[in-house]
């Protein structure tokens, strides 16, 4: 396509994203788990651990994330603060990809733990709002995670930025839980942080269209890159520069672009 500057470049993204997010886009999108419940505990729940497994084919992904919440009889935060050892021996057998049952059981455990002892989610990803971004508190958030006895394999399905990782799925799931539900896509659950410090779920499919607009030179998906994207974001929208995930993400999977 031809060059285009950035006046040109932020017209574009806001079109797009005006277009994509809206509640047509819910259906067929990991979000869709979250929106099947109204108490704040079994959507964050929910969400987060749909975020977790969101990587692969989305009717698979759709499908796993149902069968979880099925298997936690639909009320994921009872299930995560009342369940017995009979109640987990089901998960054992869930199979995600990577993510299997052992994975599953530890992410119930620590939830419990995280729901008990350090005042849910939204508390452990808590953020002095001064914060340029959330990688400090993605950081701390996975220390407290991983702070009950755990196989190390599980490590690996919560990613850290400070180590270099794009950590697109927390990404996402912090925007499913910070922005404003105003289009009734996200949900504004969280007020302890604020959308200007949220970072864009960098993917194949949102990288691909960020370098072929020229606002992504970083080749990797990591990082860095996550940062090099922000930059240009926060010059279009400095309040709520995660709004143009829904135009970079249209463009790359529903346009081929």
């Amino acid at each position: 396509m031809a060059k285009l500057n950035l006046d040109e470049i932020k017209s574009f993204l806001d079109y797009k994203a005006d277009l994509y997010e809206n509640q047509n886009f819910i259906e067929s999108d990991p979000i869709s788990i979250p929106h099947l419940f109204s108490k704040k505990e079994d959507i964050e729940i929910s969400a987060f651990i749909t975020s977790t497994i969101s990587w692969g084919q989305r009717k698979i992904i759709l499908k796993n994330a149902k069968k979880i919440m099925k298997m936690m009889d639909f009320s994921p935060y009872d299930f995560i603060c009342n369940h017995s050892k009979t109640d987990l021996i089901p998960l054992s057998k869930f199979v995600h990809r990577t993510f299997n049952g052992t994975d599953l059981t530890f992410f119930v455990k620590s939830l419990k733990n995280i729901y008990k002892n350090h005042n849910g989610l939204e508390n452990i990803f808590k953020t002095n709002k001064m914060s340029e971004n959330m990688a400090d508190s993605v950081h701390q958030m996975k220390k407290i995670f991983f702070s009950i006895s755990h196989k190390n394999r599980t490590k690996k399905h919560i990613s850290d930025p400070l180590k270099g990782s794009a950590a697109k799925r927390i990404n996402m799931f912090l925007r499913w839980m910070v922005r404003s539900k105003k289009k009734k896509v996200d949900f504004e659950l969280w007020n302890s942080i604020n959308t200007r410090q949220l970072s864009c779920p960098l993917d194949i499919h949102t990288g691909r269209v960020a370098r072929k607009l020229r606002i992504l030179k970083r080749n990797q998906n990591d990082f860095k890159a996550t940062l090099e994207l922000d930059y240009y974001l926060r010059k279009f929208n400095s309040d709520d520069p995660v709004k143009y995930d829904f135009a970079l993400f249209g463009l790359g999977v529903f346009e081929k672009f």
